[in-house]
């Protein structure tokens, strides 16, 4: 059994599996459903669902309309090995309209909400040193996109 996550889109459902699928590994389209008959939300040979992958997971994006847009109580995070992803991932994401948020989260021009972080935050944020954590944490609440030599001089307090 695998899980689907669906994404509502106001009729950019295509557009935004073409431009995740571009960018991120292991990702692709693959099919889509297309309205046979008008519906609440779509007309006769509109496009309705993208079937794609990213990252190798199953997703669907759902031509559904404007009635429920994205927030920021549900996210994508991903898990960058260096600062060089970081900042790959993070340029690519705010291009074209999107929004910078603090601590590494942003909003992609689609309303998406991603945290651009990496697992080597880990080690300054919940390290042995409970006072190098502490300032770790608060060099990041100052960031919008995470900075991996800042938070590892924050920690080890130079």
């Amino acid at each position: 059994m695998e899980m689907t996550t669906c994404l509502w889109f106001n009729g950019r459902a295509r557009e935004a599996a073409n431009f995740y699928t571009s960018i991120f590994p292991n990702s692709s389209v693959a099919d889509n459903w297309i309205a046979p008959t008008d519906t609440p939300g779509n007309v006769q040979g509109e496009e309705i669902v993208v079937n794609f992958k990213m990252f190798g997971q199953n997703f669907i994006g759902l031509n559904g309309g404007p009635q429920f847009p994205h927030s920021e109580a549900i996210s994508f995070q991903i898990p960058c090995v260096d600062q060089s992803e970081i900042d790959k991932f993070w340029a690519l994401l705010i291009a074209d309209g999107g929004q910078e948020g603090q601590c590494g989260w942003l909003k992609d021009k689609f309303g998406i909400s991603w945290q651009v972080t990496s697992p080597e935050m880990m080690k300054y944020l919940g390290g042995p040193d409970p006072e190098g954590s502490q300032r770790a944490t608060k060099a990041m609440l100052e960031m919008r996109k995470i900075n991996l030599a800042e938070m590892k001089k924050a920690y080890s307090g130079k």
